[in-house]
């Protein structure tokens, strides 16, 4: 595997060349820590981050650390399994025991309310924001990728996937970016496909959480370890962040920062 360093990580999310890697040492300062008994996070393009609290209230804070929202009825419709703000400007909140998806605007005010189970739809692991606005949606019973109009309308779904792959994989999560949907299951790995659904690439880098996507590579983390992948090589890079990384439970990367969710405190770093 390859290594890289702290800088070339931060300087291919924000498309900066890699020649500033000379100027770089792989530390990073803390440059914020926000929130107590935390219980999730994450943070969109723009440097909005969206943190979960003790008692499932979502709060939306501007990059200096103004609130922009709250969001209380968090329980209403279940547990929480996962929150998608890859478009800032419409967050998806998933409740998978119940098959249901929540639209807010970027106020986190809800727009919108979608049981899966009325559009046929039982057993769904994984969601995601789509490139035409609409929704991604992975069918386990039927081995089908869909994608899906707020209002509950199928625009369009690939083929069954049980007679593309043996095993069928399970994705945990879902990723539309560069006109490629990115699947990623854990115990498989990686299924890079184009919009039309034809399979362009797939790996076996397994094993990875908090997965990513971000300037057409794929991110992820094992224990203290961040990987990046770019689809269509043989090659995975890696960086141990053995200070940064000790004892967290979610990390995310971007906006020139490292976020670190650690005993219920978020740690902004930054170079």
């Amino acid at each position: 595997m390859l290594r890289f360093s702290i800088l070339t990580v931060l300087c291919c999310l924000l498309g900066l060349s890699t020649a500033l890697r000379a100027q770089s040492t792989d530390t990073f300062r803390v440059e914020r820590v926000i929130g107590e008994r935390l219980l999730d996070f994450t943070v969109d393009p723009l440097g909005n981050i969206l943190i979960v609290g003790p008692q499932y209230q979502i709060k939306k804070l501007r990059a200096n650390g103004d609130s922009v929202g709250v969001f209380n009825d968090v329980r209403k419709y279940g547990k929480l399994t996962y929150i998608d703000a890859s478009n800032p400007l419409k967050i998806l909140l998933y409740y998978r025991d119940f098959a249901t998806i929540v639209v807010l605007d970027r106020f986190l005010a809800v727009r919108n309310v979608t049981d899966l189970r009325m559009l046929g739809v039982f057993l769904c692991r994984a969601i995601g924001q789509s490139f035409d606005n609409a929704i991604w949606v992975y069918d386990e019973q039927e081995a089908v990728l869909k994608r899906f109009q707020d209002d509950g309308k199928l625009i369009d779904q690939s083929n069954d996937f049980r007679q593309l792959f043996d095993p069928v994989p399970v994705p945990q999560s879902i990723h539309d970016q560069d006109k490629r949907v990115f699947l990623y299951d854990p115990e498989k790995g990686w299924y890079v496909f184009d919009y039309f659904g034809t399979l362009q690439s797939q790996s076996a880098w397994k094993g990875w959480t908090d997965v990513q996507v971000m300037g057409g590579s794929c991110w992820g983390r094992q224990g203290e370890k961040l990987y990046r992948y770019t689809p269509g090589t043989l090659q995975v890079q890696e960086q141990q962040l053995s200070k940064e990384l000790a004892g967290v439970s979610k990390v995310q990367v971007g906006n020139r920062k490292l976020y670190c969710l650690r005993a219920g405190q978020l740690f902004v770093y930054t170079q």
